[in-house]
């Protein structure tokens, strides 16, 4: 019923966890005050013992309790935030700390959308873990023998015992359904993230799903996948409310017959009437923590079933520590095969010479393996064999901060943070003056629109949302311009975007190509047709290499696609006369 690997990792919790018990038990020694105050009273009203004018005392020592009970339940609840804060804080730490170790290759051990509902959700159950379930359970069994001696001495050792005894089949009943929920559980949990996977998946590669008609077979498998879910979660739900309805049977019916010993008693006259009605009015409490125990425990166990598959990630192995930083920036990939699984290679035998400050071209058609090249160089995949390097050094041994200070890479979707724009400048070049902010959007023909909106101080929402396609990718290419690497890598930079936009982009290319490397990947032949060199892919295969005019004469791969595109750009420029 407890991960030690949790209570170890924050040890600074059990101060408020302890505190939490204190208070708790001190809330129920002001309510059993409070009770025998009301006994009390009501047993020397009854007998005539009291007038009214006598009831004054009693009013003020349950006036009094209520108002203590107040600041103790308050503290109870601040010691639960704090004990739940301290191991939130430290469980996103050492996830945070893990991601850094793992590096941007992260993603062929975990995917993205499964690690966000780790460290969020995930990590948020276990704020009930430690803020209730934790300080319950031991406060469960602190107050029913607290109880018991309280109504032993209060007369009724054999109504003590009977209550004390019937605790115990509440806890049994937790015990035995923890097999089943843990199990169940973690298969909550693993459907839960599949889920999420699926999903961030399918929306990430909607335009993709949309060109190759596959839209409605992905809708299908995600309802089949949430259904899925659906059946497991009913399963969860069920399972619970079984558990709950055992529990209040046992909690219950013990109190009843609590309540029926006592009356008994005090028929008998082997109980004062005074005792009797404290025993009735307290007889609830024996079962009530434990009851609580039992509710808390089935989020306790979904909080132990989400760390299972956190500490599953802080487990992971970790990349050999990289020493080697790029001293050239010359590229070259000898014989290099990549796969994403072991179903199918994307790459086959892959070989290139990308020359220091050169301008080359990738292109091929959709699926052909470009993208997957680019994220081999930028280190976000690992190869399966061969060999890359930059400067002659290879890129598995070349240490991430200084792949990320010479590489730059800008795809069409590139990401933005809400915040201003300054900011988000600030990321490539923390240390930036306003001219050179001001120099990098003149140069992407930003600065005229941001001086009419707010200037760098212009919000943008989340991913830049608030901004068109093109002024979006022309704010992605000055951030770039200002992180100033010698090399850089355009994937379909263009694309989706007004012709206004890639005419600017196109030419801060050629601009950059006169003393940086550059690797343009393109699906538009036209853009590359200056390119130093091309590298034309087909099925994961280099089809042909050469400059455009040699590629051209040859009549191949590339002649063919370039064939293609200039009829249907011309049969546009027609169908528009």
């Amino acid at each position: 019923m407890f991960d030690k690997r949790l209570t170890q990792l924050c040890p600074e919790s059990k101060k408020y966890i302890v505190g939490n018990i204190i208070l708790q038990w001190l809330e129920l020694a002001l309510n059993t005050v409070m009770i025998i105050a009301v006994a009390q009273s009501v047993s020397k009203l009854y007998y005539k013992d009291w007038g009214m004018s006598d009831l004054k005392l009693p009013i003020i020592i349950i006036a009094a309790t209520i108002i203590i009970r107040f600041f103790t339940a308050q503290g109870a609840n601040r010691m639960s935030y704090l004990a739940s804060k301290t191991v939130k804080q430290k469980m996103r730490e050492l996830i945070y700390g893990k991601l850094l170790k793992l590096g941007s290759k992260y993603r062929e051990q975990v995917s993205t959308a499964e690690l966000v509902q780790e460290s969020v959700e995930g990590v948020d159950q276990l704020e009930s873990y430690f803020g209730l379930y934790v300080p319950q359970f031991f406060y469960a069994f602190i107050a029913p023998i607290t109880l018991f001696f309280l109504f032993g001495f209060g007369g009724s050792w054999a109504t003590a015992t009977v209550l004390l005894v019937c605790v115990p089949l509440m806890p049994g009943t937790i015990m035995m359904v923890q097999k089943i929920a843990k199990k169940l559980l973690s298969k909550y949990w693993g459907q839960y993230t599949q889920l999420g996977s699926a999903f961030l998946e399918n929306l990430q590669g909607m335009t993709t799903l949309k060109t190759y008609q596959a839209d409605e077979f992905k809708n299908k498998k995600m309802n089949e996948e949430s259904e899925h879910f659906r059946f497991v979660t009913m399963k969860v739900l069920t399972m619970q409310l079984n558990s709950i309805i055992i529990m209040d049977f046992f909690a219950y019916g013990g109190a009843a017959l609590g309540i029926l010993m006592a009356t008994r008693a005090f028929v008998k006259g082997n109980l004062a009437l005074a005792n009797c009605i404290f025993m009735i009015l307290l007889s609830a409490e024996f079962f009530l923590p434990m009851r609580r125990l039992g509710s808390y425990f089935h989020v306790a166990m979904n909080g132990m079933a989400a760390s299972d598959k956190i500490f599953k990630f802080l487990k992971l192995d970790e990349p050999a520590p990289k020493t080697e930083v790029c001293t050239s920036d010359d590229i070259q990939l000898d014989n290099v095969h990549f796969a994403y699984d072991d179903s199918r290679e994307i790459l086959h035998g892959i070989s290139m010479k990308i020359p220091e400050k050169s301008f080359v071209g990738i292109v091929g058609e959709s699926g052909c393996g470009k993208s997957t090249v680019a994220s081999l160089l930028m280190g976000r995949n690992t190869i399966n064999s061969g060999t890359l390097t930059i400067g002659g050094k290879n890129t598995a041994d070349v240490t991430e901060e200084s792949l990320m200070k010479t590489l730059t890479y800008i795809s069409h979707n590139s990401t933005f943070f809400k915040g201003t724009v300054r900011e988000n400048l600030l990321l490539a070049k923390p240390n930036a003056t306003e001219n050179e902010l001001w120099s990098v959007l003149d140069r992407c023909a930003l600065s005229a629109f941001l001086k009419s909106e707010n200037g760098l101080d212009t919000v943008l929402l989340e991913n830049a949302g608030n901004l068109s396609g093109g002024q979006k990718q022309r704010l992605a290419l000055a951030r770039a311009i200002l992180h100033d690497s010698p090399i850089y890598i355009f994937d379909e930079a263009t694309s989706n975007i007004d012709i206004e936009s890639e005419e600017v982009i196109l030419s801060e290319i050629r601009k950059l190509a006169k003393n940086k490397t550059i690797i343009m990947i393109s699906h538009r032949l036209a853009n590359v047709s200056e390119a130093d060199s091309i590298y034309c892919l087909e099925s994961g295969a280099i089809a042909e290499s050469g400059t455009h005019a040699e590629l051209l004469k040859k009549g191949g791969t590339y002649a063919r696609l370039w064939k293609t595109q200039a009829e249907l750009e011309n049969y546009g420029k027609g169908a528009k006369a």
